[in-house]
């Protein structure tokens, strides 16, 4: 996936405002089968897969014994019996290994590694369901958010999910890497009049930065723990046992240090992954990720800072370059879309 295509200003703004294709196939799928799976799932992640109906995903997390964050993920359910999770790709190698090794307490439940075979192309945008409409039988004003089906799109094999990861309406595609080719021309064809355009990882970035969406490596860690980064919605406590249970209800339970904080910069200026955040000249904290605004035309970010200063509201300071420009801790996310 490169950077751009265009730039990341038009390919941001073409998904905010028409529709944009993302070529995710590097992102990783599992299977998960067997009489075990429910069982094997539920422990793994930290969403209540209880809840979950058939034809419908979730997001959630995957944390090790200290509540740190092993991967943040989408947990799709075809049955009580089969489930597939799509994780990052930088963490394909490390989850396979992890999801295989806590497996080894239930006597029936496989994990199949399907990333190599399975593509994965994401449509986002407010015209992305006028465009798919018109290459798929399945009737996608009934496909709600986070709900999926099978069907065909362009006469090929596929899963069609309402998910994404822009802050938009938005579907992704998961079917044969076989055909990831002729599937992406395809669609770039059929959303032409449309304004439908490729768009790479820079857009991605900012997109998800204006909706205030973590990525793993920036606001979720093996040290940052889903409570600290703002994401509690996918734990639930009710549900049971899960790995990393107990320290998690510890921390939400008074024994939280840091929180990630949304900011603005109230002057001119772009603030970076690592740039210290200061608070009165002292150090409370480091941006987790920072850009300059394609729709907002400032500099925002995400930062992991000691919580007592995460008020809305609060001014700090974020250093660039040896200089400390004022900025302000403001609501998350900066974009929404959806109640």
């Amino acid at each position: 996936m490169p950077v751009y295509y265009t730039n990341v200003i038009d390919e941001h703004l073409t998904t905010r405002n028409n529709a944009g294709l993302f070529d995710i196939c590097h992102m990783g799928e599992f299977l998960i089968e067997g009489d075990d799976a429910f069982s094997f799932v539920q422990r793994l992640v930290t969403k209540d897969i209880g809840r979950l109906e058939n034809g419908k995903a979730a997001y959630a997390a995957m944390c090790n014994e200290n509540g740190g964050v092993v991967d943040d993920l989408l947990v799709y359910r075809f049955n009580r019996d089969r489930f597939m999770i799509v994780v990052n790709a930088a963490n394909i190698e490390k989850d396979l290994k992890w999801a295989l090794n806590k497996k080894s307490v239930f006597d029936d439940v496989i994990v199949i590694d399907k990333s190599n075979e399975t593509a994965k192309l994401d449509i986002q945008g407010p015209k992305s369901e006028q465009i798919l409409q018109g290459l798929t039988s399945i009737d996608l004003k009934s496909l709600k958010r986070f709900c999926f089906s099978k069907g065909t799109v362009n006469g090929i094999s596929t899963i069609i999910s309402r998910t994404g990861y822009t802050g938009e309406d938005g579907f992704e595609l998961y079917f044969s890497s076989d055909k990831s080719v002729e599937q992406w021309n395809k669609l770039l064809e059929a959303g032409t009049n449309f304004g439908l355009k490729a768009v790479g990882l820079g857009a991605r970035d900012t997109l998800r930065i204006e909706a205030c969406y973590s990525l793993y490596g920036h606001e979720l860690t093996e040290e940052i723990n889903p409570i600290e980064a703002g994401i509690g919605f996918v734990v639930d406590f009710d549900k049971g046992d899960f790995i990393g249970k107990e320290e998690l209800l510890r921390l939400k339970e008074g024994g939280l240090v840091n929180s990630i904080a949304a900011f603005e910069m109230t002057e001119r200026a772009v603030p970076r992954k690592d740039y210290s955040v200061f608070k009165k000249g002292v150090v409370i904290g480091k941006v987790t990720s920072g850009t300059m605004s394609p729709l907002f035309k400032k500099g925002i970010g995400l930062a992991l800072i000691k919580r007592e200063h995460n008020s809305i509201g609060e001014e700090v300071e974020i250093e660039i370059r040896d200089k400390r420009y004022p900025a302000r801790i403001v609501k998350r996310p900066f974009y929404k879309k959806f109640k």
